[in-house]
């Protein structure tokens, strides 16, 4: 497999199923979207939520601004040399960016790609400060950081985004970025 196409397959695996499904009014979902949209109350007991919630948005911009933003992470991961662990470590890091989401009791309900595209960013990040491009990874990791902090994610689990039409949920953005940065640091290959 050419360096990079793993990567570029992972992104694909986002993009293209929230392409396809377009939006909804995440207010009254129609049956098939309701039914992929993370919820709290089937966290458990309708595991595949924690996958498909990325790929329901709640309005064209939301959906045209994420896809957008999977396109600069699926870019980024290819200048940054993401290989198949970091592929692996990105796909590992999805459900697992929708499992956090269970540490704020205030978010009952969640659709989009942010958290998942924080995580994509964290796992190219970290495996840049395996490289001599090692400063380029830490400034972006510092950014990354930086972006979680300012948008407050503990002090509420949602905020209002009128533009986009649909609330932000910040904690999805740092969910995504621990378990972007902790799936990048398992799937890791060993130093010697």
């Amino acid at each position: 497999m050419k360096a990079g196409a793993a990567w570029g397959a992972a992104a694909l695996l986002m993009l293209l199923p929230a392409l396809a499904l377009g939006w909804t009014d995440p207010d009254h979902p129609d049956a098939l979207h309701a039914a992929l949209i993370w919820q709290r109350a089937h966290a458990l007991d309708q595991p595949w939520r924690l996958l498909t919630a990325a790929w329901v948005h709640g309005s064209v911009l939301h959906l045209g601004v994420n896809l957008l933003g999977g396109v600069i992470v699926a870019a980024l991961g290819l200048a940054a040399g993401c290989d198949a662990r970091a592929a692996r470590a990105w796909l590992l890091a999805w459900p697992l960016t929708h499992a956090l989401l269970l540490v704020d009791a205030r978010l009952t309900w969640y659709l989009g790609a942010s958290g998942v595209l924080h995580a994509g960013v964290a796992v190219a990040a970290v495996g840049l400060l395996r490289t001599p491009r090692r400063l380029v990874g830490a400034a972006l990791l510092l950014g990354l950081l930086a972006k979680i902090v300012s948008e407050s994610p503990w002090w509420a689990s949602s905020v209002p985004a009128p533009m986009l039409g649909v609330a932000v949920a910040p904690l999805a953005h740092a969910a995504g970025a621990v378990a972007g940065a902790a799936c990048a640091l398992a799937c890791a290959r060993p130093r010697r």
